[in-house]
Parts: structure tokens; sequence; C-alpha cells
């Protein structure tokens, strides 16, 4: 037989690939690996420095990347992200809807500013970036990859505080198939990730924890069966595997990465 070898089903040299979320964290550790790949990375990210940060990180390797402020939840900035990403490197080829949100509030202490603004960021901002980088990867007609990251809490709650967190990661995975039926036939593919409990900035990695973070990770590293936290890496591999052409037969599926917790 005369299949492509692992390096060139694995390269993805002259491909751009947008990460919202980028600057740190899971959206990082998926950008690291993705520009270790060959890919152009566009960094899209409220916080500037930290996303400035992240980006000269990666160019000292000699890997292609470039920082734009964004706030995802916002439709002209997504627009001037999705522009900026073909004004730069010519081309999208790879969306990686990474930014997200997770303030511990339960339901009846929740404000409905806070409830908007949890949808706003982990749904809203899904379906904007989907659309621009739909639209532009259908003009290119050369298909694509859009990858989600939902959460294990898309399949089951983790914790009281977190009921529109959840809601919003529901929300995403239903929505990561529907759009994946939709694009098919235009060869974009679409793919979920649903990470477990991942040592990021956002959990206390790095930097000190709150006392509810603290008390719900206690309880959460009890349930790991491999008894650890995942590391962005863990993630940044995996989205590696589904924007590669190793997931060339994969759309509307959804792959969970979680030390095994859904097992507890």
């Amino acid at each position: 037989m005369n299949l492509p070898s692992i390096s060139q089903l694995i390269s993805l040299n002259g491909k751009t690939t947008i990460v919202t979320g980028g600057a740190m964290g899971i959206g990082f550790g998926i950008a690291y690996r993705l520009a270790e790949a060959g890919a152009n990375i566009i960094i899209a990210d409220l916080n500037e420095e930290a996303g400035n940060t992240s980006v000269a990180e990666l160019q000292k390797n000699g890997w292609k990347a470039t920082f734009i402020k964004t706030d995802v939840s916002n439709e002209n900035d997504v627009r001037s992200a999705t522009n900026f990403a073909v004004k730069t490197y010519g081309t999208v080829d790879i969306l990686i809807n990474n930014a997200g949100i997770y303030p511990i509030v339960p339901v009846m202490d929740m404000k409905l500013e806070m409830f908007e603004k949890i949808l706003a960021v982990n749904l809203k901002s899904v379906f904007l970036f989907t659309k621009a980088v739909a639209e532009i990867m259908i003009k290119q007609g050369k298909g694509g990859k859009i990858i989600n990251i939902t959460s294990v809490d898309a399949l089951h709650p983790s914790s009281v505080g977190l009921a529109i967190y959840d809601a919003s990661k529901h929300g995403l995975w239903g929505f990561t198939k529907n759009a994946a039926l939709e694009l098919a036939p235009h060869n974009i593919q679409v793919n979920a990730i649903a990470p477990g409990g991942i040592a990021t900035p956002g959990t206390g990695a790095g930097t000190p924890a709150t006392p509810e973070m603290e008390t719900i990770l206690k309880k959460f590293l009890e349930k790991i069966p491999m008894k650890r936290m995942g590391e962005p890496d863990d993630i940044g591999k995996v989205a590696l595997f589904l924007a590669s052409d190793l997931a060339s037969y994969m759309t509307g599926s959804q792959i969970v990465v979680d030390g095994g917790v859904l097992l507890s």
C-alpha cells in the first residue's frame, strides 16, 4: 500500500490556526503543539501581556505566531481576528475554540449579568468564530478543522456552583455535533475535546487558588483514577491529533481526556 508516512500525516506546515484563549493554560498548550507541527498560530485573547509573552515563546523556537487582542464575545473583534489571520498568513485552516470562563457561583447566588457573561464567552464566542471561520474555509474550498474545547462537565456535573458553566458546555457539545453535520459537505470537520481536571492558571497552577477552587480540586482529585491532574500538553497532543490528517475520518466526535474521572 502506498500510504502517507506518519510525518506527513501529522504535518501542519503552511496551515493557519486561530486559538481563542491561547495566551495561557490549555490554549497555549494547544498552540505550542500545533506550532511545533508547522502551523502558523494566531493567538486571539483578551490578555495582551500574556498573549505577547506566549507568542515570543513560540517565536524563539523558530515557529510562526502572532497575537491579536480579542474579546471573543464581540462580533466585531471576532471578524477582525479572522480577517487579521487571512491578511497575515493568507489562509485559515484550523480553528480552536478554547476560550472559556468558570466562575464558581451557585444558581441561587448567580446574577443575570454573570449568567450572560458565561454564556457569551463560552458559547456565543464559538458561534461567532465558527461562522466567521467557516465562511472563509468554504470560500477557500479546501476544507478545514474546527476543534471545540468542551469539558467533562458536558457529560457529568463536577461540582455545585458550576451550573451555568455546565449549561454552556452541554450547549457547546450539542453545537459541535450539529455544526459537524452542517459543515461536513464542505469537508470541514468539527470535533470536541472534553478535558477533565487540568493544571492551569485558572485552576491555581502557578498562582494561589481561591478557597472555593481549592475545595473543588481536592474533591475532584480524589475521583481521578490516575491520581493526578492533567497538563495543558495532554490536551495539546489530542488537539494535534484532531487537527492533523490522523483524524481525517472523524467529525461530530468528542474525545474525553480526564485521567479516568468519568469512570468514578
